[in-house]
């Protein structure tokens, strides 16, 4: 009698484990059996400025005028101070900016996504600016508070990009099967990817509220998987060089980092020149960045970017 409560036990816990492996597979392989080609990894590059040199000037003033950035951020309470400097410093580049928040918050207007979830509050956030700004804005960035972005340069790095096209950039990170764009660098999808995406989120089968019955997995994977579905695929984007433009460290780390390992070419081993974003700040390096992106200014030195990007109207970004 002990060996058979003892075999059925065994049974029990090699059947749990089994089901448990099956989910989270299932999770992270979903797609594969929808894909029409073999999609190979690949990554974009910023456009020279050779090519933006032969744009006459005449377009160039269009291309101003025609990107149009829509901004998410997702903040909670316990964030109100990294929220406060976010809002104060780059998010004022953003053509519009909202932040997206899990409950109320007084101090700071904020939509109420009304969950503490990542994934449903990414998900409800996407859905909200597709419905709301899918015919104002071409492309769509989402970040954490933590996150700070060069938008002007996110704007360059784009200019040759078709939004029409199912675009999803940034940081790439590849686990097992799956390849996922970083939250912690930021996410850029084109209207094109918001489109595919909401077209998605309500078919659980497809594009699951929850990410599996044991193990959840992060909100970025799981946009992933749902993107996946839908034929899109993460990007990881870079300059000229190779370089990454979207960070997921400081750049005080990336120095410290480069100081270690390249002593006798710290600027050269650290970061991009064309940077969009770097994450893991605190308000007060929020600031910093600010005065050193766009208010710090050599005497004497003109800078002759071949293209301006012009704030829109009524903000007061600086």
């Amino acid at each position: 009698m002990l060996s058979e409560s003892s075999s059925f036990l065994k049974g029990v816990m090699l059947g749990s484990i089994f089901c448990a492996l099956i989910t989270m597979l299932g999770h992270i392989r979903i797609g594969h059996g929808n894909r029409m080609h073999h999609h190979e990894h690949h990554h974009l590059q910023a456009p020279n400025k050779e090519d933006i040199l032969k744009i006459s000037e005449d377009e160039r003033m269009e291309l101003s005028k025609s990107f149009r950035v829509y901004c998410i951020i997702l903040v909670k309470p316990k964030d109100v101070s990294l929220w406060a400097a976010v809002k104060e410093t780059w998010t004022k580049h953003c053509d519009k900016a909202e932040f997206f928040s899990s409950e109320n918050v007084k101090v700071f207007e904020a939509i109420n996504m009304e969950t503490n979830d990542m994934w449903l509050m990414m998900r409800k956030a996407y859905k909200y600016a597709f419905d709301k700004y899918r015919d104002q804005y071409n492309w769509f960035f989402l970040a954490r508070p933590t996150t700070f972005a060069i938008i002007e340069n996110l704007k360059y790095f784009l200019l040759k990009k078709d939004p029409s096209q199912p675009f999803y950039l940034g940081h790439t990170i590849k686990s097992g099967d799956l390849e996922y764009v970083s939250m912690e660098g930021g996410i850029v999808l084109s209207v094109e990817s918001m489109k595919r995406l909401n077209s998605l989120l309500g078919i659980p089968e497809k594009c699951p509220e929850q990410g599996g019955m044991i193990w959840k997995i992060s909100e970025d994977k799981q946009l992933a998987v749902c993107l996946k579905y839908a034929g899109v695929f993460a990007e990881n984007a870079e300059d000229a060089e190779g370089k990454d433009v979207f960070n997921t460290k400081s750049v005080g780390l990336f120095i410290k980092e480069a100081m270690t390992n390249h002593p006798n070419q710290v600027v050269e081993g650290c970061c991009s020149d064309m940077a969009v974003t770097f994450n893991g700040l605190t308000p007060n390096q929020m600031h910093v960045m600010m005065y050193g992106v766009y208010r710090l200014r050599a005497f004497g030195h003109i800078f002759n970017d071949a293209l301006v990007f012009l704030p829109p109207n009524g903000s007061d970004n600086d």
